[in-house]
């Protein structure tokens, strides 16, 4: 198995995570907090595809898919390419409002799709290439893209957790 196969079958694990997670939930079950203060399954997903789409956008020179069509306001929201969820208060977890579990699975699908066909090219050789040098070892592309992974499967798993508090 080649590495970008390898990548390539753990993110496709992602979007089943992310419908098991939302499925069939309504509006107000998915801007509901299992506790004062803690992310919604709304938020949850929303930031993980929110990181995924911004990462790889960049990566790629490209426009982040949020910025496209009526995303964000499907989740109540502007169009703010910067605003991702990362370092939301609880106030700003509580703003994000999708319309439907279907708007999050759509988003995620289209972010999912333009990653999947980002990860289908890379060779080995593009994984040692430095993607960020901003940190102390410079990040490769091939850690940034791992680093993706792991947050948006913890993402995932939370939002498992958190609808499975909702009942």
């Amino acid at each position: 198995m080649k590495t970008n196969e390898l990548l390539a079958e753990i993110h496709g694990r992602l979007p089943d995570l992310v419908k098991g997670a939302v499925k069939d939930l309504t509006p107000e079950q998915l801007a509901t907090a299992p506790a004062p203060g803690a992310n919604t399954v709304g938020w949850l997903v929303w930031h993980l595809a929110r990181g995924q789409d911004s990462q790889i956008a960049d990566l790629l020179g490209e426009d982040q898919i949020y910025e496209t069509g009526t995303w964000a306001a499907s989740f109540g929201l502007k169009p703010d390419p910067s605003d991702t969820g990362y370092g939301h208060t609880p106030d700003q977890v509580t703003q994000v409002r999708p319309t439907s579990s279907k708007a999050l699975i759509d988003y995620y699908e289209a972010v999912h799709a333009r990653t999947a066909g980002y990860l289908s090219g890379l060779t080995d050789k593009d994984l040692d290439r430095i993607a960020d040098d901003a940190w102390d070892p410079p990040v490769t592309l091939g850690v940034r893209l791992i680093s993706i992974l792991d947050d948006d499967t913890q993402h995932a798993g939370q939002a498992a957790y958190a609808r499975g508090l909702l009942s």
